[in-house]
Order: structure tokens, then sequence, then C-alpha cells
């Protein structure tokens, strides 16, 4: 063997060996796997769950790890450490983007590098030596369509680049064991490509920021149905679970950052947008939990329904008017009785109000629901439900720091976050039950607030106080 084919050799053995796919989520190092737990983990889900959302923030590698799993899927070079679905064969692929653009620019690129480089396949997740075909994209430059990939059982597989902007259609007919979204497709597509998963048992994985809040993709892994909860589930991840980025960095992302786009951003939780009702920090309402004074005013609202009851407890500092959440009841269908004694086993002495379309029938048995409730003991007043005036009182107590929430009520946060209008302005009506009982309570359960009554000093004869104790 020649000198030049000593050093030929070399030079592949290197190039291989320091490929992008050999060298991702390493053992050691500074950005070794086990920094990395949210990826690892969305990766090993792929076992046991046909549908994954891995629902992240920005900069913290969300492309890469969806590259990553479908380079191992295309090539089966799985790594040692690897728990999640394996597939022994060649493999069917798409792999898609928004346009045809982004798919190219960031897609195909995490895929099989940079598009000035076509045909030499240098710096992308799929190793060069493996890519032994392409299809180039008719219409956009240095743009693919496909290209062809050899799998470790000695076939090949096909990864086909897709955008949403061909529209439904174009994701008819043809059976894939692995789809990869980068950014979030509309509903009608993603229900098309998981048609095309059925017979071939295959696998989709979705990679995006929340941006466009809670939309019907986000809700169907956030909020599954029962029948979809054994087959999809979703992981969220933050800049706090990544080690790559400094403080500087993250520093320099957040001054360029709609406030609005913070959480999402910053923690992959989904932002509303301009469509959300109440535009402000979470983290300018919370609070710690804690035990409130008895000094304080309390009361609560009451929202009734057989799908979902809510109610919500709030007691007012009398020195400050600071009205600050402190409990919630959430819970679905029950009969009335059941969340009756869940609201007076806070406090039978506490007042309440309650959504004035407890007048109407109930569905048990055609009795008025507020008659219901107060016959089996419960404090109640009927709550003046004037949306929009109620919507502004909440929102201008917010920003102007008299409204409160302790940390632990995590039904209440999840629809905050969730709350918002439509494209035409009108509120959502999803998800919103403790929305309407914080509009209730500070629009009208204020005025029924009450401290607990001390009880009378053995052997006194003086009137009850009622400022507390």
């Amino acid at each position: 063997m020649s000198r030049d084919d000593v050093l030929s050799l070399l030079t592949e053995d290197h190039r291989r060996t320091t490929e992008k796919l050999r060298t991702y989520f390493p053992d050691a190092g500074p950005l070794r796997r086990e920094l990395y737990p949210k990826h690892v983990e969305f990766f090993a889900l792929g076992k046991d769950y046909k549908e994954r959302l891995f629902m992240a923030a920005n900069r913290i590698g969300k492309s890469g790890a969806g590259a990553f799993e479908v380079a191992c899927h295309a090539t089966g070079l799985y790594p040692a450490w690897w728990a999640g679905r394996r597939f022994d064969h060649p493999v069917d692929v798409w792999a898609c983007g928004t346009t045809n653009e982004t798919t190219r620019d960031i897609v195909q690129r995490w895929l099989c590098g940079p598009t000035s480089e076509l045909e030499r396949w240098t710096g992308g997740m799929i190793p060069a030596h493996l890519i032994v075909d392409f299809e180039r994209r008719r219409g956009v430059p240095n743009s693919l369509e496909s290209v062809t990939v050899t799998h470790t059982s000695g076939g090949t597989s096909t990864v086909g680049m897709k955008t949403y902007e061909q529209g439904r259609k174009s994701f008819e007919g043809t059976a894939k064991h692995v789809i990869w979204d980068d950014e979030e497709p509309p509903q009608d597509i993603y229900t098309e490509q998981l048609y095309r998963t059925v017979t071939t048992k295959g696998i989709t994985l979705i990679t995006f920021t929340p941006l466009q809040g809670m939309s019907e993709v986000v809700t169907g892994f956030l909020e599954p149905t029962d029948a979809a909860k054994p087959y999809k589930v979703h992981v969220q991840a933050g800049w706090d679970h990544v080690p790559h980025l400094d403080a500087a960095e993250k520093a320099a992302l957040l001054a360029t950052t709609l406030p609005h786009q913070v959480k999402a951003r910053t923690t992959g939780e989904p932002s509303l947008g301009s469509g959300a009702i109440y535009p402000v920090n979470e983290a300018d309402l919370i609070v710690p939990t804690r035990t409130i004074p008895d000094s304080w005013l309390k009361g609560y609202a009451l929202d009734v329904g057989w799908n979902r009851t809510a109610c919500l407890w709030g007691a007012m500092d009398p020195t400050s008017g600071v009205i600050e959440l402190y409990d919630e009841h959430y819970k679905s269908q029950g009969e009335p009785l059941s969340h009756v004694q869940a609201i007076l086993a806070r406090g039978a002495w506490i007042p309440g109000v309650i959504d004035p379309a407890a007048f109407g029938s109930s569905q048990l048995d055609g009795r008025v629901a507020m008659q219901v409730y107060t016959d089996l003991g419960l404090d109640l007043q009927p709550a003046i439900n004037a949306v929009e005036a109620g919507l502004t009182d909440v929102w201008q107590r917010m920003i102007g720091g008299r409204l409160r929430v302790q940390a632990h009520l995590s039904n209440f946060l999840s629809e905050f976050r969730r709350y918002h209008r439509d494209e035409k302005g009108n509120i959502v009506k999803a998800n919103d039950h403790l929305m309407d009982d914080c509009r209730y309570l500070c629009m009208s359960g204020r005025f029924a607030l009450k401290p607990k009554a001390r009880r009378q000093s053995e052997g006194s004869s003086s009137p009850q106080s009622w400022m507390g104790g």
C-alpha cells in the first residue's frame, strides 16, 4: 500500500470518527450527554409512544435533536446508549419544514450540511459517505427533494424533504416509518401525516418553540383525550436544561424578545402572542405559598358545571386592598355534595359568589343550581357577570400589583397561560373556569369578603368581634 493510500485511509477514518452523528451527545466533556436530560428523555420516549412533541425554548438544540434521531433511523447507526425506538431495516422518512426556504436552510442543512456544498455532504448529521444519491427540488436553488442513505442492514433509506406550504394533499398516499416536523405543522397536515404511519407502525416527532400558543396541535399533546394518552407524549425544555447558553447570551436574547413571547422562547411554555387577555409576566404575579393572616378578609368564587366545577379562594389585606389568591378546587364531574364538602372544608364561615348562570336549570334534576348549593350549606350570592368590565378590573389589579397568586395554584396558572382571544377578538371559551372565578371575585366577590370571627372570650359579655382571630 502506497503512502498516498495510507494517508487517504487515515483521512477518511478521521472524517468518519468526527462526523456529527458520532460526536453528538458524547459521554464526556463540557457538552456531555448527561447535561442534556430533556433531549435524552425525548429520544427514549420513542420506544413507547407513537407521537412525540419536543416543545422547547429557542437555541437549546431542538432541531439538532430531531436531525440526530432521523439520522439514526435512516442509517441504523444507533449509539450504544440509545433507549428509544429502533428500526432494523431501511426506512422511509419525511423531514418537514414550514416553507421551501426554511426546509432547505434548517432541516436540510442539519441533515446534509450547508446548501453551498451539495454533492459534498459535509457537516450534516447524516454521515457523508452514506449518502449515495439525491434528487434536487425544482425552482429552489440548492434545495433537495430527497436523499438516499445506506442503512446498516444493507439496503437504503429515503429521506424526503417536505414543506407545509405544499398543502395537505401533498402528504397523501405514501406510507412512512418516520416523520419529523421541524416547526409546528397545521393540524390538517399533521393528521394526514399520522395516517401515513399506520401500515408501517411508524412514529412522528415534532420539534418547535410554541409561539402559536395553545393551537390544536399543542392542545392535542398537552391535553390529550383518554383515548390518545397511550400514544402521545410531550417533553418541555428551556434554557435551564442545557449547558451551552451563558448568562451574557441569554441577556442579549431577552433584550430583543417581546414580553408576551418570553415564556415560549425561554422555557418552551406556549405563548399566547398578542391575543393574550392578560399579557403580564407571570413571575410578577406569583408569591410564595403561605398562611393567610386571620385579620385578612376571605371569600371565594364558584363556577359550577358537570364537566368542570371550579372554586377560587382569595383574601384581601385590609390595610392595602391587595387581593391574594390562595386556594383552588378544580374537579371534573361529581355530585354537588362532593364539591360542597371540599368548599366547606376550607372554612364553612367563608362567603362566596357564584356564576350567575347557576340561576339556570341544573343538568341533574332541573332544580336551580344556586339553590342546590345553598341548600347544602354554602353562603352564596350571585356574582356580577360584566365580562369586559371584569377583565379590565383584573388587568388593572395585575399591572398595579394589587392581585397576587400563591405559587401552588397550578390549575389557575395553567388557565392563565392559555387565556386568550381569537383572531376576531372574542374570548376563547375553553379551560377558563378559574379565570371566570377570578373575574367574579375581583369584580363583585370583594364586597362580600369577611374576616374569621373571634370566639367570644370565656366569661366575657362583650359582643363577638369580626376583626380576625
